[in-house]
């Protein structure tokens, strides 16, 4: 069941206008510094995470705005500093801070003190499907009288803020256009630098990654079964509407005896805002459940995954910097193109072979598992799609973006050469 839509949002942000415009006001009289402040909304991690770090490590004063103690736990742990987003000194961080970071929205940081901030949108994946401004589904609105006119406020307040953006990183040239299209942006705020979030995917030699992702894995799932090889299952959300892929009865034989056949494991790594009803009928050492709850970031672990299997998700670009094979399941392509629509075609992305149910993902696995030439061609194919998508595989994408950054007028903390 998923836990939120772009209704129920929009809805909330409606309600929210006299806040914002107090908010806004506020930041009118209240004089910026030099902190940069950073926020997630997938956690303590994706693109915020390396930024941080690196401008942490150039010797800017950083804060990290929370929203949970879990949150505040794992930050501890890394020994970041946090404030609570929501909190009184959450909203004076922000109304204070040279720089903020986000990486979903401006709400990943106290929303009523972002007025006059340079923001960074470092967003949370390259395109496959159509975002922001680009597709109907951002803009919906709860079915009731007026909707038409509520739709239009929301276009406009979704393209104000967007226009607040100062700096949005891209992955290449052709991700710059669909970002540009989504946000309603001039090409000067769009810049190619690649994704910080990917540098974890690109640093050091293979093995050594693998090694790394693979002692994450086992500790996010621990007592995870010593296996040949370990498939991620991740589809995507669906704005509230039901997951047509959660397997039934049947498939779940058919999965457990695939995983069984070919010593594989699969994990389940359902969207953090719809997460599926993905657990067998009967337990099985095969199949383990990696939620939001348990990684906020799964991008670091991907070194450790030999398959993905998704439908939509952004993961399906980022995997091909690894030559990962990717399989695709997606039985509401059609249905899919049209409420929230595509970049290009979905065939271009997924081929001619998508399947549309279980037992056909199912049958092209079994395939990849037990044929090395078959593994090799759909890694290859990975790899062709990745390049077409990363300008940069060099693990420098975050030195690039902070580059970006005070080429802009940030200025250098005090006392660095």
């Amino acid at each position: 069941m998923a836990s939120f839509s772009f209704g129920s949002g929009n809805a909330a942000k409606l309600l929210r206008i006299p806040l914002s415009l107090a908010g806004r006001l506020g930041t009118l009289v209240v004089p910026r510094g030099d902190r940069w402040v950073f926020g997630c909304g997938a956690g303590i991690g994706d693109g915020a995470l390396a930024l941080h770090r690196y401008a942490t490590a150039q010797g800017h004063e950083a804060v990290w705005l929370t929203r949970s103690q879990r949150e505040d736990d794992e930050a501890a742990a890394l020994g970041i500093r946090t404030l609570r987003r929501s909190s009184i000194r959450g909203w004076w961080a922000t109304a204070r801070a040279g720089v903020l970071v986000v990486t979903h929205g401006l709400g990943d940081i106290n929303r009523y003190a972002d007025g006059g901030g340079f923001i960074v949108q470092l967003w949370h994946g390259i395109p496959l499907k159509r975002i922001g401004l680009d597709s109907p589904a951002t803009t919906q609105v709860p079915n009731v009288p007026g909707s038409a006119i509520l739709r239009r406020a929301i276009a406009i307040l979704y393209r104000a803020a967007a226009q607040r953006i100062r700096v949005l990183p891209a992955a290449s040239d052709r991700s710059r256009g669909r970002l540009e299209s989504a946000f309603g942006l001039p090409s000067d705020r769009v810049v190619v630098t690649g994704e910080p979030r990917v540098d974890v995917l690109s640093e050091g030699p293979p093995e050594e990654r693998r090694a790394r992702a693979s002692a994450r894995l086992r500790t996010a799932l621990d007592g995870l079964a010593e296996t040949s090889r370990v498939v991620l299952y991740a589809p995507t959300w669906r704005d509230g509407a039901a997951d047509p892929a959660v397997p039934s009865a049947d498939d779940w034989v058919r999965i457990v005896r695939v995983l069984e056949e070919c010593d594989a494991t699969l994990i389940i790594r359902s969207h953090p805002l719809g997460e599926g009803g993905y657990v067998p009928p009967l337990p099985s050492r095969r199949v383990r459940t990696l939620g939001s709850s348990v990684l906020a970031d799964v991008t670091p672990v991907l070194p450790a995954v030999d398959v993905l299997i998704t439908d939509y998700s952004s993961l399906a670009y980022d995997v091909g910097l690894l030559a990962m094979p990717v399989l695709f399941l997606a039985p509401d392509a059609e249905e899919y193109a049209h409420s929230r629509g595509f970049y290009g075609r979905f065939r271009d992305v997924a081929g001619a072979d998508a399947a549309s149910s279980w037992p056909d993902v199912l049958e092209q696995l079994e395939g990849l598992l037990s044929d090395e030439a078959a593994f090799t061609e759909r890694a290859a194919r990975s790899a062709t799609l990745s390049a077409e998508m990363h300008a940069f595989r060099d693990g420098r994408n975050t030195e690039r973006v902070y580059g970006a950054i005070r080429a802009r007028g940030i200025r250098a903390p005090k006392g660095a050469v």
